[in-house]
C-alpha cells in the first residue's frame, strides 16, 4: 500500500511490516519482524519508552491516536513522521495489539495542505469553483458558483451547461473541450454570458480560469474533467466600456465641431455634425422642422442602405404623424422619447412611424435654439443594436444642441434678417 504500515502485538513486539515501511526507514520486513518494539533500531533508546507508552496506550481505548515521533533510519539518519494508531481486539473482545499507519511528516502535511485547500476552495472561496467531468456537467460546485448561476450546490449537478446559460455557453464549452483536448491556457480568458433566472436572463461577465484534472492513481493521465475558476467581473468591464464610450462621443462631438465650423452652409454643418454622431450610435437620422402647425422633414440619411444625412430634395416634405407619434411627444414634452418595438413586428412599427423598415429603436429629441423649438431629430437602430438608454438621450440631446444652433443660423439667413420668421418656428415651453 501508499501508507506504511506495521503492527504490534500485546506484548510490543513487532508482527507486521509492509514495503512502504521498508521505503522510508530501509529496515525489510525480515529485519523488522520480531523485534521488540522499536527501542535501540528504529527509536533512540532514550526515546523508546515514550514512543512505545504512546503507541500501546492506544491498545486500551476507543477510536485512533495521532502522534509525531522522530524514528530513526537504517543509515543512521532520522525521519519525523506522522502516526495513525489504533486498538486491535481478539474475538472475545480483549485487546490483542496496536496497528500503526505512518508516514513522513512533509509529505502527509502536503496531503492535508491539498485536502484543506480542496475543501476552503469549495467552501469559503470568495471566486466560483466548478469541477466538471468530461461530459461538460458539473460534478461540484461551491457556494460562490452556486450564487453565481442562480441555483444550489446539489441542484446544479449532472445538468447540461445549456439549461444554466442562455447566451455564450457555445464559447464556454468550447474552453472547456480545448482544455481536455490540449490543457490549461496560458491565461485567464473573459466570457460574457447571460443566464436564465427566476427574475429574468441576466447578462454577467467571467474572467475564468481553467485547469485539466487527472488521477495521480494511474500510471498513465486519465482525463477527470477541467477545474473551472471564475470570478464576475461585469461592474468593472461594464465601467470601462462606459468610459470607452464617454471617450469616443467627446472625440466624436469635437470632432463634429471642428467639421461643421467650416462648412459655409448651416444646413450642411447641421448634417455634418449627425453624420459624426451617428458612428457606433444608432443607423439613421433624421431631421423634421416646424413649419407653422406642421413638421417637415428637412434631412435625412438613406433609408435603404448606409449613407449620409442629406437634405431632402425639392425643400422638405410634410409630415403626417399620428397622435401620439414620439416625434410630437418629444416636441410636447421639450425633451427626449425612447420608444422600441418591442414584441411587435419591426417592419409594420417602424411604417406606422414613417420610419425605414429596419427601424427597431428609436430616439426622437427635441431642436432648440433661443428659447424656441425648431423641430425634432430623431435616431433610429435596427435589430442588431441594444434599445437606447439614458446615457445615449444625453449624447443625443449634445448633438442636438449643435444642429439646433445651425438650423437656427440656416433660418435666419433664409429670412435675410437675424431673427425668425413668424410662419417658420414654434414657441416651446
Amino acid at each position: 500500500m501508499d501508507a506504511a504500515l506495521c503492527a504490534f502485538d500485546a506484548d510490543g513486539t513487532v508482527t507486521h511490516w509492509n514495503r512502504e515501511a521498508e521505503r522510508i526507514l530501509g529496515w525489510s520486513a525480515d529485519e523488522a519482524v520480531g523485534r521488540p518494539g522499536f527501542a535501540g533500531w528504529a527509536v533512540r533508546r532514550a526515546d523508546a519508552d515514550e514512543v512505545q507508552g504512546r503507541l500501546m496506550a492506544v491498545m486500551d481505548g476507543p477510536g485512533r491516536q495521532v502522534h509525531e515521533f522522530a524514528l530513526l533510519r537504517k543509515d543512521g539518519g532520522r525521519v519525523l513522521v506522522r502516526t495513525q494508531s489504533a486498538g486491535v481486539r481478539s474475538v472475545d473482545g480483549k485487546p490483542a495489539g496496536v496497528y500503526c499507519a505512518f508516514s513522513e511528516v512533509h509529505a502527509q502535511i502536503d496531503l492535508e495542505r491539498a485536502i484543506a485547500l480542496s475543501e476552503a476552495l469549495f467552501e469559503d472561496a470568495s471566486w466560483g469553483v466548478v469541477l466538471v467531468d468530461v461530459d461538460l456537467r458539473p460534478t461540484v460546485v461551491n457556494a460562490h458558483a452556486a450564487r453565481a448561476l442562480g441555483g444550489g450546490r446539489t441542484t446544479l449537478l449532472g445538468r447540461p451547461l445549456g439549461e444554466l446559460i442562455v447566451q455564450g455557453v457555445e464559447d464556454l464549452e468550447g474552453a472547456l473541450q480545448h482544455v481536455l483536448a490540449a490543457g490549461a491556457p496560458p491565461a485567464p480568458a473573459e466570457l460574457w454570458v447571460t443566464l436564465r433566472t427566476a427574475d429574468g436572463d441576466r447578462r454577467r461577465c467571467w474572467r475564468s480560469g481553467f485547469l485539466r484534472l487527472a488521477s495521480p492513481l494511474a500510471e498513465e493521465p486519465v482525463p477527470l474533467g477541467v477545474g473551472w475558476l471564475f470570478q464576475d467581473v461585469t461592474a468593472a468591464k461594464l465601467a470601462a466600456q462606459d468610459a470607452d464610450r464617454v471617450r469616443f462621443r467627446s472625440n466624436q462631438l469635437h470632432r463634429a465641431s471642428r467639421s461643421a465650423a467650416e462648412c459655409e452652409d448651416p444646413m450642411e454643418a447641421a448634417t455634418t455634425s449627425l453624420d459624426y454622431a451617428l458612428a457606433g450610435f444608432a443607423d439613421h437620422a433624421l431631421i423634421d422642422l416646424v413649419v407653422g402647425e406642421r413638421l417637415v422633414r428637412a434631412a435625412a440619411t438613406p433609408s435603404d442602405a448606409p449613407g449620409p444625412c442629406l437634405p431632402v430634395a425639392g425643400g422638405g416634405i410634410p409630415l403626417r404623424y399620428a397622435p401620439g407619434h414620439p416625434a410630437l411627444q418629444a416636441l410636447d414634452r421639450t425633451g427626449s422619447v425612447r420608444a422600441t418595438a418591442g414584441a411587435r413586428a419591426a417592419g409594420e412599427w417602424a411604417t406606422e412611424r414613417r420610419w425605414p423598415a429596419d427601424s427597431v429603436h428609436a430616439l426622437c429629441v427635441v431642436l432648440r435654439s433661443r428659447g424656441r423649438t425648431l423641430g425634432v431629430v430623431t435616431f433610429l437602430r435596427a435589430a442588431h443594436r441594444t434599445a437606447f438608454e439614458r446615457p445615449d438621450a444625453v449624447y443625443a440631446e449634445s448633438t442636438a444642441d449643435r444642429v439646433a444652433a445651425s438650423v437656427d443660423l440656416h433660418r435666419s439667413l433664409a429670412a435675410g434678417k437675424d431673427g425668425y420668421g413668424t410662419d417658420s418656428s414654434r414657441s416651446g415651453v
